[in-house]
């Protein structure tokens, strides 16, 4: 690891103006995916800006159609939290699948959807919840936060305020786990917002989190689900394109029963 200044601000404008201190310097939460690789020397920052303590990111509330939560929570105060269990179940369901008991006591809900793993979970929900990311510069739709593999919109030095989910009718989120790292080989997050309105989003198979339209599009007509295409999905040494898109398919099946008990 290289050595670097570590810095603890006590408010976010105190956060907004350490950023600037230097062209490398990076905000730190949970450091669940910058602190490996800084240990690996794949990361130099010049300064690491401490903000998993701020309470101003640390928040969860109902507003209105949206259920709110901020983007230094938990994963696992999100997998507890009663707010988030009856408005949104499919994502406390989903925050306690992540990783393992420390990564979910350090990992928080920003730092997943900033980071963009193509495996991860969040970013399945923020799709398929109509989420809106909320910066210290702006207000983000999600169908143009994600840019692909570990890529997003966010500037160098925008911090992430707050995550706002549309509350659906219901929610469900299922994946096949890949064992050593609890990362996704497939995941299906589906949120329901009308008697034949589904949205479908699926994560683990491919170069980033996606809509999976053609199925949104057969449960809407009470048609029988597709099976993606296995040529542009991800190929590696845990399992093949045609693995991931049948499975995904179970998953999806699996996904609306737990909706319909």
């Amino acid at each position: 690891m290289y050595p670097f200044h570590y810095l603890r601000p006590t408010s976010i404008p105190e956060a907004q103006q350490q950023i600037l201190l230097d062209s490398e310097a990076k905000f730190i939460a949970g450091g669940m995916t910058l602190l490996p690789a800084m240990k690996h020397r794949l990361a130099n920052p010049s300064h690491l800006i401490d903000i998993g303590h701020l309470p101003e990111l640390d928040c969860i509330e109902k507003r209105d159609a949206y259920l709110v939560i901020g983007a230094g929570t938990k994963h696992m105060t999100v997998a507890r939290d009663p707010l988030v269990k009856s408005n949104i179940a499919g994502l406390a369901e989903l925050a306690i699948l992540i990783g393992d008991p420390q990564v979910r006591a350090r990992g928080t809900l920003g730092g997943s959807l900033a980071n963009n793993d193509p495996s991860a979970d969040y970013p399945a929900a923020a799709l398929a919840l109509n989420a809106n990311i909320v910066t210290d510069q702006r207000t983000i739709a999600v169908k143009d936060f994600f840019q692909g593999l570990y890529t997003t919109c966010l500037k160098e030095g925008e911090l992430m305020k707050e995550v706002q989910f549309q509350i659906p009718l219901q929610s469900t989120y299922v994946k096949l786990k890949q064992a050593a790292s609890g990362y996704a080989l497939a995941g299906v997050f589906v949120a329901q917002y009308g008697s034949n309105e589904f949205n479908v989003a699926v994560t683990g198979v491919g170069n980033g989190v996606f809509r999976w339209t053609d199925a949104e599009n057969a449960l809407s007509k009470n048609k029988a689900i597709p099976v993606l295409n296995h040529d542009q999905l991800m190929e590696d040494i845990h399992a093949s394109g045609k693995y991931r898109a049948h499975m995904t398919k179970v998953l999806l099946e699996k996904a609306l029963t737990q909706l319909t008990r």
